[in-house]
C-alpha cells in the first residue's frame, strides 16, 4: 500500500531533529536502548487491520495499556523518557515514542529506519491480547503478527531485534539475555539460535519455533550467514510496524 504521509510544519520537522540527538544523548548515557525499543514495539504490535484500531498512536502511557501483562516493566521507559518529551511539546506521544525506537536502534549499531512524523495521539487503549506471548509457538507468532497485516519474513527479522536486551523474570516469568552483548545491535540473536541451547544465553518457546518452523528457519539462516540482508529486512519490517495504521492513503 502506497502510504500518503501528512504534511508537518517547519517548526515540527525542526522538534524532530532535536529530539532524536537528545534521545541518541540519553540512551548512551542510560543503556536504555534495549527497554526503550521494547516501549516502541508494544505501542506499535497492538494494530488491527481489520478494525483498525490499536497501533503506534502513544495510548500505551495510558494506565490501562501500560498494565497490560505483556507490557509488565514498560512504565519504566514511559517515566526515563518524559523529561524529554517534555521538551518538546508540539510532538505528538505518538511520534515521539517511534522516534525513540528509531534511536535506540541506530545508538546501538543497528540499521538506520526511516522515520516519518504526523502521527496523531489517540487515547482509547486497545484491548489485552494483541501482542506475542513467548510461551507459545510459530502458530501463534502468525497469528499474532497477521492481525498486523505482516507476514513471516518480518516476523523474523523483528524478531532478530532480540540482539538487544534480557528477560527479567518479575517480568515476563523468563530470565536471561538473548546474546553475549545485549546492547549491541547486529545478527547475532541468528547465530545463537543456531548455535544450540546454551546456559549462559535463553532461548524462549517463540524463539525455538523459528528453528522448528520450515519456512522460518531458512531466513534464521539467511540472516545468521548475512548481517546486511538482516539489516535490510530489519530495517524494512521496523518501518512497517511504526506505521501500522498510520498514513494509509484511501
Amino acid at each position: 500500500m502506497v502510504k500518503k504521509y501528512p504534511a508537518v510544519s517547519g517548526e515540527y520537522q525542526a522538534a524532530v531533529e532535536k529530539c532524536k540527538r537528545k534521545l541518541r544523548g540519553l540512551i548512551a548515557e542510560k543503556k536504555c536502548a534495549p527497554i526503550v525499543l521494547r516501549l516502541a514495539w508494544h505501542s506499535a504490535g497492538t494494530y488491527d487491520w481489520k478494525s483498525k484500531t490499536g497501533g503506534p498512536f502513544g495510548t500505551i502511557r495510558n494506565p490501562v495499556e501500560l498494565s497490560h501483562e505483556a507490557n509488565n516493566g514498560l512504565d519504566v521507559a514511559v517515566r526515563l523518557l518524559e523529561p524529554i518529551k517534555e521538551q518538546f511539546p508540539i510532538l505528538s506521544y505518538a511520534d515521539f515514542y517511534q522516534l525513540a525506537g528509531v534511536v535506540a536502534v541506530e545508538v546501538t549499531g543497528g540499521p538506520e529506519i526511516p522515520f516519518h512524523p504526523g502521527r496523531s495521539d489517540k487515547t482509547e487503549p486497545p484491548p489485552e491480547g494483541r501482542l506475542p506471548d513467548a510461551k507459545k509457538g510459530s502458530d501463534h507468532l502468525r497469528e499474532v503478527f497477521g492481525h498486523m497485516g505482516l507476514r513471516d519474513k518480518y516476523i523474523v527479522a523483528l524478531s532478530g531485534g532480540h540482539t538487544l536486551g534480557r528477560c527479567h523474570k518479575e517480568r515476563s516469568g523468563f530470565e536471561g539475555q538473548w546474546t553475549f552483548n545485549p546492547l549491541i545491535f547486529d545478527n547475532s540473536y541468528f547465530k545463537a539460535l543456531l548455535g544450540g541451547e546454551k546456559e549462559s544465553l535463553i532461548q524462549l518457546p517463540t524463539d525455538k519455533a523459528l528453528l522448528e518452523d520450515p519456512i522460518f528457519r531458512p531466513l534464521v539462516e539467511k540472516y545468521a550467514a548475512d548481517e546486511d540482508a538482516f539489516f535490510q529486512d530489519y530495517a524494512e519490517a521496523h518501518l512497517k510496524l511504526s506505521e501500522l495504521g498510520f498514513a494509509e492513503a484511501e
